[in-house]
Parts: C-alpha cells; structure tokens; sequence
C-alpha cells in the first residue's frame, strides 16, 4: 500500500493558485460602449518609440523592421502610428512625358502634388482643341487659296518654260510633242511633223542640221524636266511655311496659353516648347484621314496613335494638402514595387510607348512610406536586390525580370528614372531580421532601426484597464456587440492563458479578435443585446472542440489500454512523466510513461530515444545532466558503478526538450533503491547538476492533459500533479480541474528539488546528510547510495577475479 507522504514533503497547491480570475468590479464600467479607444498601441511603447525615431529622421539608411510574431496586428498599429506620428515633407505628382528626340526614353516630370492630374487635363483639353483648330484652320478658304496660289504660280512658271521651249524649237523647224512618256522633240515641215519617210528626202546637210538641232533642244528640255523636282520642293516647302503659319496661328495661342499657366515650372515649360514644335512641324498629323474637319468622339484621342504622343502619363498623384502617403504592398514582386512597361499586340507584333508605363509601389509611396512583407519580399524573384539597388541609388529604375533573364537584347523603353524618398517599413519575423543580420551585408547599413513588438505585457492594473479599452476598440472597429464587464475579464483571462502565465497578457491581438467575433456571434444567436461571460466561454470552448480530435483521440486509447498509461498502484522504475503536443495553433497535454532499468555497470545511462536518434539534442542534455547529478550526489567516494537505460514507452516519434528530466531521474532512483512509484501521480520538470527543479514549458496543457486521463479513469483523490514551484506563477487551468482541486479530488504539488519529487512520488523520506555526511537510514537516498556502494563492491570484486585468472593464464607454459 502506498505510504503517505511525510510532513516535510510540499504541501498541495490551493484552488486560488491555480487560477488568477479578473474582477468585473475592478474595470469600473459595464459596458464597451462606455470605454474610449487606447491613445496608444497597448503594451508596443518601445516600438512606438523606435517608429517614430525612424519615420522622422532624415538620415540615410535609417529604414526600420518591424520585428513581432504573427497576429499582434503589426500591419494595423504601423500604420495607424505612421499616421499618427509622421513626418509631413511637400510632396511631389511625377509624370512620364513623350521624348520627342528619343521616343525610347520617355522623360519624367515632377510637378507639385495636384498639379500632375491638372496638367494631364490640361494636355487633353489642348489635343482635343488642336484636333478641332487645325483642321479648320486647313479647311478655311484663305488656306485653300494661298496653296491654289502657290500651285498655279508653280503651273504658270511650268507652263511658261515650256511655251519658251516650242518658241525656240519652232524657229529649228521643230516642235515639242506631248507623249504618254512626257515630252518628246520632233522635226517639223509647213507645220506638219515629219515622218521617218520624209525626213530621209531631205538633203544630207538638213538632216545633219536637223539632228543637231534636235540634240540641242532635247538637251534643253532634259534640263527642264530635270528643274521640275527642285520647284516641287519650293513648292513644298512654301506650303509646308504656309502649314506652319496657318497652325501657329490656329495652335500657337492655345499652346502658349497652357504655357503661361505653368511658367513657375521650368521642365513642364520646356516639354510644352517642345510640344509647340512638334506640333508645328507635323500639323497635317492632327488632319482626318479622310479630308474632313469632323473631331474625333470623346476617348479617341489618347487612343489615337499619333496624338497620344503629347499625353501625360501620371505615374504618382496626390492631392495639394494631403500627407505623406503610406502604402501596404501586399505582394512585393519586382513588377509591383518598381512598376513595368507594358505591351499591346498590333499586327502580329508587341508595341508599347510611354503612355503605357505602369508605376509599382515605390512611385505610389514616393515621399511617404512603404511598408512590406519581409518573407514575402525574400520569396519574390529579384525583388530583394532590386529594392536594395533602389534604397541606394535613391531612385526608381523600371526593370524587367523578362530584360534580366533573357540573353538578348531586346528593344523597349528606358523611363528616365525617378528620384525617390521614401521610408521602408519591412515587417518580419525575428528569425528573418537576424538572418538578415548576419547574412546580408547591406541590410544593417539600410535597415539601422529596430521596431520589436511586444510579445506579451505585464497584467498589471493599468494594462488591464488597456486591455479593456482595447478589447472596445476591437469591438467596435468589426461591428460586434459591446461585452458587459464579466465577458471583458473573461478574455482578459484567455489573455492570460493564451500566454501561459497568470501575470503576463499576449499582445497577439488576432487571437482575441477571432475570440470576440465568435463571442458576438454567439450572443446574437441568442437574441442578446450584449456579450457576456457565458458567450466568451462558449466561443473558447467551440474554438477547441473544433481543433481537439487528436487529443480526444489519444485519450481514448489510454481508456482503452492501447496506451499504457496507469493511474493507480506504484510500479518501481516507472513514472508519469508530461508531454506537450503542438498541432498548428493548438497544443495539449498527454502523460507517457517512463520506465527505468539498472545493472551492475561502469556508469553509464543509456538514453534508448538518442540511440535510436529518436531524441533531440536538448533531450540527450537533459539525461547527461542527470547523470552527472547521479555521480555526483551518491558516488563521490566509489566509482559510478551502474549502467543504467531510460526509455518513453510506446513512443513513436521524436522526443526533443527537458522537461521530463525530473520524471527520468525519479524513475532511476526508483529503480536503484527498489523503492516502488505512485502511478496516481505525474511529475514534470527540468532539472541542473546539483537537482534543483527548473521551470517548463506547457505546464497548463501538461496537467490538464493528466487530469483527462484522470477523469476518464476516475478520480480518486489521490490523483495528481507535480510541478516546479517556479512554474505556479503561470498556472491558469481549466475551470474543471479547478474545481477538482477545490474538492480534493486532484492535487498540484509544487516542487523545488529532486528530493522533493522522490518524496511525494514514492511516499518515502528521501532524505538530506547529516553531519557525518550520511543519509538517513530507510530513506530513499539512503536506498541508492547503499546500492551503488554494492554495484561498486560487487565489481572490484569481478574485476579482482578476473585478474587472478589472468594471471593464472599467464604462468601457464606455451604449447
């Protein structure tokens, strides 16, 4: 039969230790709707701090990350503290405009905020005057009769050179004949033209007249003819003057109005002279192919090939009083952060222009701030480098993945880059910063500040009040029903446990927003005009049953004996050590049990989890600390002369963490001093080499997880729990097992040393030394020291006998 305890052994916890309620009372309001919004993200003032130090220096480099976990709503809290607390510089609208000498390298304007949009409007309204202007200025009857003038002029001088021709070829006794080829010398007689017949009559000395005459006036007519291009050209440049006149009348004024408009802007000024050229020189460009002077319907003109030329192209806009702008990149990818130039199929080719840059997330976030996703950043393509080459160039450069690929070159644009200021915002987990840290060699010289979010804040009465503002805010900013006070403390307390410690509340604001949601739905499936307690508990117990199959599944098997797991009677060498299992989001408990063996050996304790490389690193720790704790507490004066092996019984996977160190090192002791162990018990603790218990990880989950196996089986009021004393600052169990300690039908011990556990574990003293350096007798340590003194004895005795034979061996003569 079990022995109980002595005196000296840890007292029980009380059901008050188990759980730290928060009293509806002490938040002094009934209601959320009462509650104002927190001034400030709750609990994150050193990361305000360090966002504003990075958001209003002016410095290079000084870009921050955001360091946090997941879910504390780092997105949220930037960029309401960047609103909040920025820095206000003038801001600037850019523009794309068309190079009228290189159309490959479109030039960028800056214009003051606002003026941007307006000079886009404004070069509409121009083109779409100049396409009504011009062609009625080309369709007017003075235009017409200035180029009838300039061509009759050009037929009379034709016609009057020619006239001059016949005259003079007359008085040769020739004549100049028309011809489907143009003009042709022929001889003539009495005015009529002389056949190849007649012309062989005449005497040899006409005819040798006759052909020089004509050698000479063909001569002077090639000369002729070979004039007429030289006056087309004159004609052509007169009419191309004239072109010029008529538009600069028709154009000038309208282009020079728009000029005066923005006179204070010296690069606008100087696209708008050259708009005035090109319009000047390629005025028949603005005429309808078809001859007429009808304008073309709203919307043709930025689609019309020739006159989109003289559109703008606004790739960052903002309005003349607005604040630095700050923009969240969802997807960071190298097209989206410096922007693209993209393509339109036509006659089986790809074109593009000017108009036809698209502008990424650093052109929108120009003189603001720009706020990423590291990991997503690390994961697109080129993206990295890309945004590094920006943040030290101090400009937007448009790059193509497919230009940076391709082992070709191709022809397309070249945006005249854009100067940038911006403020970089990278959020990320830490682990990302400090690889990036450690890696990267120009991340520290642009990213020299760190914002590091919180993971938790004290659960003080001032955070408390916060918590319950903030609880509010979240309430109201989703549309939920306002929570009574009860239901406040009722998340304030899953605060607590989501962090797993009583005196500490998680800044993981996703969670407990999830957690209000589901609340409010509750309560309005039940016709409530308010959240309270019951409905919070009702979403918490949802939330887990919905995720809690394995657990449920693994506590079948214990009831069913598939896992041997007792929780009754003493076994020597045999313990119940805690287990944590993490799935996602939900963690549990489940007890494994530990079993122990030892032998006459030469100190050496065989972890079975590491030779099979089943157990991690800190685990395999964990068992040597153990053993050096083993030498060092009862073999300081003989040889350690034990082997011993531990194992986690029907464990099919990896084992990793210490935490079961205590439970180990019970089970061996158990095992040496044949002392058998409590099964109505599990224990859970790291421990050092002098057998201090150290605190652990998941205590909550452990001891609920035990109370299952527990229950199932049925409480006996013997049942129970050992834990680090350190580790009952953290406690916020189950409203069940509080309720079972409150009626001493499961316990919590709370213990500070192996010999601690050894006592509640076996219901023996375990024992300290006396003055004489000896344990008591009949105690626990008493048991193990004697029986290594034993194992010591028993194999200098084998080793002594080994030797006499040895040497018996040796006398005996060789054969």
């Amino acid at each position: 039969m079990k022995k109980k305890p002595l005196a000296a052994a840890p007292s029980p916890l009380p059901p008050q230790a188990l759980y730290r309620h928060c009293d509806p009372a002490a938040l002094a309001f009934d209601s959320t709707a009462e509650l104002a919004d927190p001034a400030i993200a709750v609990g994150q003032a050193r990361a305000a701090a360090a966002l504003t130090f990075g958001a209003s220096i002016g410095d290079e480099g000084f870009n921050v990350f955001v360091l946090g976990p997941s879910g504390s709503h780092r997105h949220a809290l930037v960029e309401e503290l960047l609103r909040e607390r920025m820095r206000h510089r003038p801001l600037a609208d850019w523009c794309y405009v068309n190079n009228f000498d290189d159309e490959r390298k479109p030039i960028a304007l800056s214009l003051p905020a606002g003026r941007g949009a307006a000079l886009r409007r404004d070069m509409e309204r121009l083109t779409e005057e100049l396409l009504e202007a011009i062609p009625a200025a080309f369709e007017s009857e003075s235009y017409r009769n200035s180029v009838a003038e300039i061509d009759q002029e050009l037929e009379d001088r034709h016609m009057a050179a020619v006239e001059s021709l016949q005259d003079e070829a007359k008085r040769s006794s020739l004549s100049l004949v028309r011809t489907p080829h143009g003009f042709a010398v022929a001889p003539i007689r009495d005015g009529e033209l002389l056949d190849d017949e007649h012309f062989e009559h005449l005497a040899p000395d006409e005819q040798q007249r006759l052909r020089d005459s004509i050698a000479a006036m063909s001569d002077k007519l090639r000369q002729h003819i070979e004039s007429l291009p030289l006056w087309q050209k004159e004609r052509r440049d007169r009419i191309k003057t004239l072109n010029r006149e008529v538009t600069e009348l028709a154009a000038g004024r309208l282009i020079d109005q728009l000029k005066s408009a923005y006179a204070d802007l010296p690069a606008v000024s100087a696209f708008l002279g050259e708009v005035r050229e090109d319009v000047l020189a390629n005025a028949r460009r603005f005429l309808p192919d078809d001859g007429s002077a009808v304008p073309p319907p709203p919307g043709a003109v930025a689609a019309h090939p020739v006159l989109g030329r003289y559109q703008v192209n606004v790739v960052a806009v903002h309005d003349a009083d607005a604040a630095p702008p700050v923009v969240y990149e969802q997807n960071p990818s190298l097209r989206n952060l410096l922007g693209r130039v993209e393509h339109m199929a036509q006659f089986g080719a790809l074109v593009t222009n000017f108009t036809m840059i698209r502008p990424g997330a650093l052109h929108r976030a120009n003189g603001g701030y720009l706020i990423l996703d590291a990991d997503r950043l690390l994961l697109e393509p080129f993206a990295w480098n890309a945004l590094k080459r920006t943040l030290f160039g101090k400009e937007i450069r448009i790059e193509s993945a497919g230009e940076l690929l391709s082992p070709v070159s191709t022809v397309s644009l070249e945006p005249q880059p854009i100067p940038l200021d911006v403020k970089v915002i990278l959020i990320g987990e830490r682990l990302i910063y400090y690889l990036l840290s450690e890696l990267d060699t120009d991340f520290p010289n642009l990213f020299k500040v760190a914002a590091d979010f919180e993971n938790r804040i004290d659960r003080n009465a001032e955070n408390t009040a916060l918590y319950g503002r903030l609880i509010a805010a979240l309430a109201r900013r989703k549309g939920l029903l306002p929570l009574n006070a009860p239901a406040v403390a009722r998340v304030i307390e899953h605060g607590a446990r989501l962090m797993g410690d009583s005196e500490k509340l998680t800044t993981k604001i996703r969670d407990i927003a999830d957690l209000l949601s589901e609340a409010s739905y509750r309560a309005g499936e039940a016709g409530a005009q308010l959240v309270e307690r019951a409905h919070v508990q009702q979403a918490i117990d949802a939330q887990t049953h919905r995720v809690d199959r394995l657990r449920s599944e693994f506590q079948e098997e214990i009831e069913r004996r598939d896992l041997l797991i007792d929780t009754t009677g003493a076994r020597i060498g045999q313990v119940n050590a805690l287990t944590v299992l993490g799935l996602g989001s939900f963690h549990f408990g489940q007890p494994s049990r530990i079993t122990a063996n030892v032998r006459i050996g030469d100190g050496q304790v065989i972890d079975i989890e590491r030779e099979i490389e089943l157990g991690g690193a800190i685990h395999s720790k964990g068992v040597m600390i153990l053993t050096a704790y083993l030498g060092a507490r009862y073999a300081t004066d003989c040889p350690l002369s034990v082997t011993a092996s531990l194992v986690f019984e029907q464990s099919y996977g990896g084992v990793e963490g210490d935490s079961a160190s205590v439970a180990e090192t019970c089970a061996l002791l158990s095992s040496l001093a044949e002392v058998p162990i409590s099964q109505s018990l599990a224990v859970t603790g790291s421990i050092n080499q002098h057998g201090q218990v150290q605190v652990i990880g998941g205590v909550n989950e452990k001891i609920e997880g035990f109370f299952d196996t527990c229950s199932r089986a049925g409480l006996t009021g013997d049942q129970g729990v050992l834990i680090p004393l350190d580790n009952v600052k953290h406690l916020m169990l189950r409203e069940d097992v509080v309720e079972a300690v409150r009626q001493q039908r499961f316990h919590v011990y709370p213990i500070t040393t192996v010999d601690d556990a050894v006592s509640l574990l076996t219901g023996v003293a375990a024992g300290e030394r006396n003055v004489r350096g000896s344990f008591p007798r009949g105690s626990v340590n008493y048991r193990v020291e004697q029986r290594l003194r034993d194992f010591a004895k028993k194999r200098e005795e084998v080793g002594q006998q080994m030797l006499v034979k040895a040497r018996k061996l040796g006398k005996k003569p060789r054969k």
